[in-house]
């Protein structure tokens, strides 16, 4: 059992000296990734603030004019942010399933940590969620919403989310780069897992067995994290985030020795 420990003490010491000895590596592929998803598109950034925007507009007269929701923030908001949120982790999690097959040129010839990848695509979602804020900001300043100290925990949530984002995917590059079906399967998993995360609704209105699997949801909790702090003013502290942070360290930390120990076969499944 000690020598197990130890083994996987020294792939966890290995993947963090790796990291940031190729950090400039990351960082110009992280460059590279951007270029090419805004290379010709005439509006740029605007893409990560049209989206969430049309969605908010669409869900909003939704749940305000057809089956009306009561809220104690304005819903636009409430939407926005939750769309916000989701969108982060489901564009991270869409770009890293592809990230490893869409690069064979680099898996099979050149040596460099593979964890780069995917890595390099979640930075690039992470600067178009902070684009895309900028409306969340506005909106806010629009209904008087001030968070006030709570934002002093905004820090711990997004941790949270980026540590889970990161966990899934490494699995996923990993599990796509062995079996194809997987960038399939995701795309039906993702839009179950939207409906099943309190991103349009809050949670305390689903109950019985779908509100406890619902409350169970990591992303739930993260979301609800971010409403705490940004929307009620109020610290994110609660069983159900401190659940979400337990499974984030967990998964981002087995994945990424997984990962690592499995690199040596990505050259042959490429």
């Amino acid at each position: 059992m000690t020598s197990q420990l130890r083994a996987l003490l020294n792939d966890g010491r290995e993947v963090v000296v790796e990291q940031f000895e190729y950090r400039e590596l990351l960082l110009q592929m992280t460059k590279r990734d951007l270029l090419i998803r805004y290379k010709q598109a005439v509006m740029g950034f605007g893409w990560a603030i049209f989206m969430p925007l049309v969605n908010t507009a669409v869900f909003s007269v939704i749940f305000t004019r057809v089956a009306p929701l009561k809220l104690d923030v304005p819903y636009p908001v409430f939407a926005f942010l939750g769309l916000l949120a989701w969108n982060f982790t489901a564009s991270s999690l869409r770009a890293c399933v592809g990230s490893l097959a869409s690069n064979a040129h680099l898996v099979t010839k050149v040596y460099f940590p593979r964890e780069t990848l995917p890595l390099s695509v979640i930075l690039v979602t992470i600067v178009d969620t902070l684009v895309a804020a900028v409306v969340l900001i506005a909106l806010m300043a629009y209904y008087r919403i001030w968070p006030g100290w709570s934002l002093v925990y905004l820090p711990v949530v997004v941790l949270i989310q980026i540590a889970f984002t990161a966990g899934l995917g490494l699995l996923l590059a990993m599990a796509n780069l062995f079996y194809r079906d997987v960038k399939y399967l995701f795309e039906v998993g993702i839009t179950i897992w939207m409906f099943a995360t309190s991103v349009l609704y809050p949670s305390y209105l689903v109950t019985g067995t779908a509100g406890l699997v619902l409350r169970l949801n990591p992303m739930t909790a993260i979301i609800d994290g971010y409403r705490d702090v940004l929307l009620y003013g109020r610290a994110p502290f609660s069983p159900a985030l401190a659940g979400a942070a337990t499974v984030a360290c967990l998964t981002f930390v087995v994945t990424a020795i997984v990962f690592h120990r499995a690199e040596f076969r990505f050259a042959e499944s490429v």
